[in-house]
């Protein structure tokens, strides 16, 4: 007779459990190792600014919901006459018969004029028009003396309704808005 506790070592044997098989499903793998945590970097301290150093923030031209072109000229004895000669196109494409040509001549070529001498490089146009009403903006893309004949010039035109000049971070602004719908001159000494 055997002895049954022998009996129950031999079972439990390595050699009794037969050759060792690969498993059937794939072995868990480990999850990927976390990365610690990183402290927010910090921040550079803001310098505290002086009075001098504060810029006021001006609020920009901005055209909406209107026709609007744009004009690109070198700064120099032309651009007048060219500036003059793409600003008619433009008003007489967007179809305005009662517009004062001459008006609109002599504002464009003046303001043109005084962007000119602020001696940049470069100056824009910008139109825009909005119920029967111009605005010729000039931009001469460099801070300039401001030159006191410029205004009263452009505002004593018939069909002008208002003039300005600002001058910002993209340099001096000027700018006129035209009537293109004017009512008719009064003739010299009737009343009206």
């Amino acid at each position: 007779m055997e002895h049954p506790v022998r009996e129950e070592a031999e079972l439990t044997s390595p050699e009794a459990k037969g050759p060792k098989l690969p498993p059937t499903y794939p072995p868990k793998t480990p999850p990927p190792q976390k990365k610690p945590a990183e402290a927010p970097r910090p921040q550079p301290a803001a310098k505290p600014q002086s009075e001098s150093e504060i810029t006021v923030r001006r609020p920009r031209m901005v055209v909406r919901n209107r026709r609007t072109a744009a004009i690109a000229l070198r700064a120099d004895q032309w651009a007048p006459s060219k500036a003059v000669r793409q600003v008619l196109d433009i008003a007489r494409g967007w179809g305005y018969p009662a517009l004062d040509e001459a008006d609109l001549d002599s504002a464009v070529r003046t303001l043109v004029t005084a962007a000119v001498t602020d001696g940049g490089k470069r100056l824009s146009i910008h139109l825009g028009d909005q119920g029967h009403k111009l605005l010729v903006a000039v931009l001469s893309h460099t801070p300039g003396a401001t030159d006191d004949t410029v205004l009263p010039a452009v505002a004593a035109l018939h069909t002008v309704d208002s003039a300005g000049t600002d001058t910002g971070d993209d340099g001096r602004r000027m700018w006129a808005v035209l009537d293109a719908a004017p009512r008719r001159r009064r003739a010299g000494g009737t009343a009206a």
